[in-house]
């Protein structure tokens, strides 16, 4: 019988969780940066094989939230960790281990589901202290494998499957194996976008800006694809920010998420950015469910919603 099921990739905020599913898919699917919280939406990859289909929850890293956005990208966490069949702790090596890993590991413990522990960047962590790492995990029997890995080399990434597959219910594939993710071009396009943003502008915007497409304009095949978005800020001082001295940050972005997208899409794009300022977007109900509004297709699980299908907070 061939193995079917959804794997959680859970962890603090710059764990790795998105590096070790590009390396895994071979594919850049989900976008990578240094800032903490790039990922803001629960990220679906598929893996088809002969063993069977490992479906890939790539999830916000877990943080206190202190804006309505974050709280969803909290809540997205913990409900692909309560979805699915097998759940990946993801811890960063090269971090010392603080409250935050001690509540969420009890939180992962606590969870019904096979866990598996993965101690990720050991490449940049002397051998010596990995074991006493590994020790504190390996208390209490929760977990099936703890494995050191490097997401960023790859090193480990296959031990990892082995083990994945093991615990896996025997099933048919939930999509069809020629699928990658479940998510439309016009999301993944903005996610593109977003992560020019963050690299370019490193340090000056981190949590501030999000990136909402407003218009794609599809002429068919062998035509320009016109694509038309907004990175949104919450201040008019950001706003300069990102236009840059005579507009040379936004032609730098613009220029970047042109020739990433063309490879990507295999086309000819035209992109049209422009700078939108939404005081306080993050904690606006309306703007947090428009960017909400392309993550998933219709191919998407009835049960496992968007944030755009969830309740307003009290």
């Amino acid at each position: 019988m061939l193995k079917a099921g959804t794997v959680a990739l859970i962890g603090r905020p710059n764990a790795g969780k998105s590096t070790l599913l590009n390396q895994i898919l071979a594919e850049r699917l989900s976008i990578v940066s240094d800032k903490p919280q790039t990922t803001r939406n629960r990220m679906v990859g598929i893996l088809t094989r002969p063993e069977g289909q490992i479906v890939f929850f790539d999830t916000p890293g877990m943080h206190r939230p202190m804006h309505r956005l974050n709280r969803e990208m909290v809540r997205e966490a913990m409900d692909a960790m309560a979805e699915a069949d097998v759940v990946c702790l993801l811890v960063d090596a090269a971090e010392a281990f603080g409250k935050g890993d001690r509540f969420l590991l009890d939180l992962v413990i606590q969870t019904k589901q096979p866990k598996i522990l993965i101690l990720n960047k050991i490449d940049l962590v002397a051998k010596a202290r990995l074991l006493p790492m590994l020790a504190r995990y390996a208390e209490g029997d929760a977990f099936a494998a703890l494995i050191p890995l490097s997401a960023a080399t790859g090193d480990g990434c296959e031990r990892v499957l082995e083990e994945i597959w093991k615990l896996l219910p025997e099933g048919d594939p939930l999509y069809d194996s020629e699928l990658l993710t479940i998510h439309p071009e016009r999301f993944l396009a903005a996610e593109r976008i977003r992560e020019k943003v963050l690299i370019e502008t490193r340090n000056e915007l981190p949590f501030s800006t999000a990136v909402l497409l407003e218009r794609w304009d599809d002429a068919g095949e062998g035509k320009i694809l016109k694509i038309h978005a907004a990175i949104l800020v919450e201040r008019e001082s950001q706003k300069g920010i990102m236009i840059g001295h005579r507009g040379e940050m936004l032609k730098k972005v613009g220029t970047a998420a042109r020739l990433d997208l063309e490879e990507f899409l295999g086309r000819r794009i035209y992109l049209d950015l422009q700078i939108r300022c939404e005081p306080n977007w993050r904690e606006n109900p309306l703007v947090v469910r428009e960017l909400a509004r392309d993550i998933y297709s219709t191919r998407f699980p009835d049960e496992l919603k968007s944030v755009a299908d969830l309740p307003d907070d009290d």
